[in-house]
């Protein structure tokens, strides 16, 4: 490896460290804006670590509580999983893991789709979906008209050989 090849691979990292760093500032402020109404928030990370690391960053800094709901493989719709899930009062945020693993993806972003007017009435917080990449582009091909309603994604990268601080900037 040369010196400059070397130098690449650092540039490289600092700019995902910043990248991640503004997306994490970016999700937090998403979360923290939407309290008291339903919005959904799209998380694409294909590093189920970094996702981790991202979750751990979120219980230390953001003072809102967020609930968080594991998918089970075998889920046939994302609505009623989550509003029996969900407790009264309703959590200040919620995020969904496990997405990517369901069995029945096609027919439960289909069904999602079918259904997505009923988000809003049951569910007064910010849904946060953890997806990858894969599923980004299924949630676009088969729940178009839920997925507009999200901005576009937060997205995270994973540098790999290197874990990330990813603690916000103090102004």
């Amino acid at each position: 490896m040369t010196e400059e090849d070397h130098t690449t691979g650092n540039e490289k990292l600092e700019e995902i460290f910043l990248n991640n760093k503004r997306s994490f500032k970016k999700l937090e402020r998403a979360i923290q804006m939407s309290q008291g109404q339903f919005s959904l928030i799209l998380m694409c990370c294909n590093c189920s670590s970094m996702r981790r690391q991202v979750v751990k960053q979120l219980s230390k800094s953001c003072y809102i509580q967020i609930q968080e709901l594991i998918l089970h493989p075998s889920v046939n719709t994302l609505f009623t999983t989550i509003l029996s899930a969900i407790e009264e009062p309703p959590p200040p945020a919620l995020m969904v893991f496990g997405l990517e693993s369901v069995v029945a993806i096609e027919q439960v972003l289909s069904a999602t789709n079918l259904v997505r007017n009923e988000f809003p009435k049951h569910f007064p917080f910010p849904l946060v979906l953890c997806i990858n990449d894969e599923l980004l582009q299924q949630l676009i091909r088969l729940a178009p008209d839920f997925k507009s309603w999200a901005a576009n994604p937060i997205r995270f990268e994973d540098p790999k050989s290197q874990s990330l601080n990813i603690t916000p900037i103090t102004a």
